[in-house]
């Protein structure tokens, strides 16, 4: 998600020169794997489609399926876009650029959110074997494990996600969500945010701290992000398949993490309904609250499908969708 990168790039040195450069996985599957994803795609509610117009009444909805990360061909859809969400009356971001900087400014000072002030390190409720895995893993990412050792795991599991090259590309978090931030700021159009940064960061903070580095030992080869499954995102959010991207990290999490699927279900349930299933409902609150303007919501790709997607749920609210051009 955009804050995870966002911190990265505050709190560790990035080199100007690397750049992402994989393979899309995708082709590589096989006919077992690939069946097994397009079946469990078939059973999802709005698997596909990054733009889509719901309304109500005078209350029109363009809803924008983002990538957090850089990707050239952005530039186009942005443009294409441009003529129709220049005349909306407000923009709706997860979090908005001046609340992250604001964010920004304030972690410069104090580190808490992330850092684990008192207590217990990770390297005193981790094995030995579990801690060189985890540090070796963060060391390719620009973390040390002198600090990594006093890191929040919430944190640290998000980190792992990260590809190391997305750390050392200064581009990296140009997404969709920073040029639709550039557009608003440009035709001076309101912007609102959907969510607090603190009211996220402690829902992901809300378990027990030995839950959470057991959650983190678990899930820690299975979230491990790289080039690769960095492309194969990027090419299927131009496909607009975001239901593809969530199965197809499913299914790789499964096969890398080394547990059996009832335990790696577990950890994957536990995991949408943080990020996905609890976020989509708060959001709703306000979203439900917009009556008679033309708004752009502009999220994460991976809160529009399934059951408690967002246009699901504006489906159920008696909205009508219509899928747009993107």
């Amino acid at each position: 998600m955009r804050l995870l990168t966002t911190l990265a790039f505050l709190l560790f040195p990035i080199s100007a020169q690397a750049v992402c450069e994989g393979a899309d996985l995708r082709p590589q599957l096989s006919a077992e794997t690939r069946a097994e994803l397009q079946n469990a795609v078939a059973d999802i509610a709005y698997p596909e489609g990054n733009h889509w117009i719901a309304r109500k009444g005078d209350t029109v909805l363009h809803i924008i399926g983002t990538l957090h990360t850089f990707d050239p061909r952005m530039e186009d859809v942005v443009d294409r876009l441009s003529p129709e969400l220049s005349k909306v009356d407000a923009f709706y971001f997860e979090v908005t650029q001046a609340e992250m900087d604001a964010f920004e400014k304030n972690m410069a000072n104090d580190l808490s959110a992330v850092m684990m002030t008192s207590g217990p390190t990770l390297i005193d409720l981790m094995t030995e074997e579990d801690w060189a895995a985890l540090s070796t893993a963060l060391a390719q990412r620009g973390i040390p494990g002198w600090m990594a050792a006093k890191m929040r795991p919430w944190f640290l599991t998000m980190m792992l996600s990260i590809p190391p090259c997305m750390i050392e590309d200064p581009n990296a978090t140009y997404g969709m969500d920073a040029r639709l931030t550039d557009l608003a700021v440009d035709k001076a159009i309101p912007q609102y945010s959907l969510e607090r940064i603190e009211d996220l960061i402690a829902m992901f903070d809300s378990h027990p701290l030995e839950e959470q580095v057991e959650s983190l030992v678990r899930l820690s080869g299975a979230m491990q992000g790289n080039a690769d499954q960095l492309a194969t995102m990027t090419n299927a959010y131009m496909e607009e398949k975001h239901a593809e991207i969530m199965q197809f990290a499913r299914l790789q999490g499964l096969e890398q993490s080394g547990l059996s699927p009832k335990v790696f279900d577990e950890e994957w349930q536990g995991f949408e309904q943080q990020l996905l299933v609890q976020r989509n409902a708060s959001w709703m609150e306000q979203i439900l609250d917009i009556r008679d303007q033309t708004v752009v919501i502009a999220v994460g790709a991976g809160h529009l499908s399934d059951d408690h997607g967002l246009l699901n749920q504006l489906e159920q609210a008696g909205y009508t969708l219509t899928r747009a051009a993107f």
